[in-house]
């Protein structure tokens, strides 16, 4: 009942959030970076915030910290939807809010190296969500994916977390997704979209590797990771400002080069993550020594480098070859 009682309340919030939306011109409006052609309503992420206030509410308040910093993180990434924020501002507020993620989570326990590794990776994952939300679908379907690789886990292996918070995330994107998981989106997930289900994956993931004590899981978010930090690299190659926004990852390059459809592309990033999530989990049943583990991360982080940086090659090596016809 609970379900079905919140699967109503976020069609009820996306839905007279579309139309304030429209009304106050928070849009995304086309140009030469975007995937889109049409100005669309942004920020309908607002339901993933808005879902786990619902869960923290009807669940016993658990996760305080966590849940203020959601609600800190999401608060500044919508009004920077409305209104762009300065960096400095955007910065401080995910510095506060990952502090108090860490505090939930009992970081403060831990040695202040490891804690900076841990902030460097959580910030880093967190924008690599907000630069990766470029297409139609990819941040419902890939989130789906890594929360069902979580689900798994709990489930089947080790619980480290109350189903209720998977499910009610899951739920959210799924209601998001009838409306942007579509040829002619409705609306985008906008900053408050992709960066709170980014946090939401984090705080999961992390409470995963703290009380299983295994980095493997990092592993949960390789697609993402691999295209953010390779597409770096190649813009650094390429002497390029990698703060301006471009349109130079693999699943752009797929999608705005090649024509694939973005739902293809989309569903082709969240099934290969699907599959890699599904890898890890019955590697570590195995119960492979910790040489052995650290040995097959990196083994598949390399490939998968491997694999991205030969896309990327391939469809420039095309581009290239499509410009030589038409000045021919």
């Amino acid at each position: 009942m609970y379900y079905i009682i919140l699967s109503v309340l976020l069609v009820i919030v996306i839905s007279i959030y579309i139309k304030i939306a429209d009304k106050f011109n928070i849009i995304d409006k086309p140009n030469s970076r975007s995937s889109h052609s049409k100005i669309t309503v942004r920020g309908g992420g607002i339901i993933f915030p808005v879902a786990i206030l619902i869960w923290f509410m009807s669940y016993g308040f658990h996760y305080p910290m966590f849940f203020a910093g959601l609600v800190m993180i999401s608060l500044v990434s919508f009004i920077d939807d409305i209104s762009p924020l300065s960096n400095r501002i955007r910065i401080a507020i995910q510095f506060a809010s990952i502090l108090l993620l860490f505090s939930e989570l009992g970081f403060h326990l831990l040695p202040w190296w490891i804690w900076v590794i841990i902030w460097v990776i959580s910030t880093g994952t967190i924008n690599a969500f907000n630069f990766m939300d470029g297409i139609n679908g990819i941040t419902t379907s890939y989130s789906l994916s890594v929360l069902l690789g979580a689900w798994l886990v709990n489930n089947y292996q080790v619980e480290f977390i109350p189903n209720e918070l998977i499910y009610s995330t899951g739920l959210s994107l799924l209601v998001f997704s009838f409306y942007n998981f579509r040829k002619r989106a409705i609306c985008f997930a906008g900053d408050v979209g992709s960066v709170s289900i980014a946090f939401i994956l984090v705080f999961i993931l992390a409470k995963l590797i703290i009380q299983t004590n295994n980095l493997l899981y990092i592993l949960f978010l390789s697609i993402y990771g691999v295209d953010t930090i390779t597409t770096i690299i190649y813009r650094l190659w390429q002497r390029e400002n990698i703060f301006e926004a471009h349109r130079k990852h693999v699943y752009q390059l797929l999608a705005n080069e090649l024509k694939l459809s973005q739902i293809f592309v989309a569903t082709t990033f969240a099934s290969l993550q699907l599959l890699i999530c599904t890898i890890v989990y019955l590697t570590i049943n195995k119960n492979y020594t910790n040489t052995t583990t650290l040995i097959f991360g990196l083994s598949a982080l390399a490939l998968m480098a491997l694999l991205f940086g030969g896309a990327r090659y391939k469809i420039n090596a095309y581009q290239a070859k499509q410009k030589a016809q038409i000045t021919v």
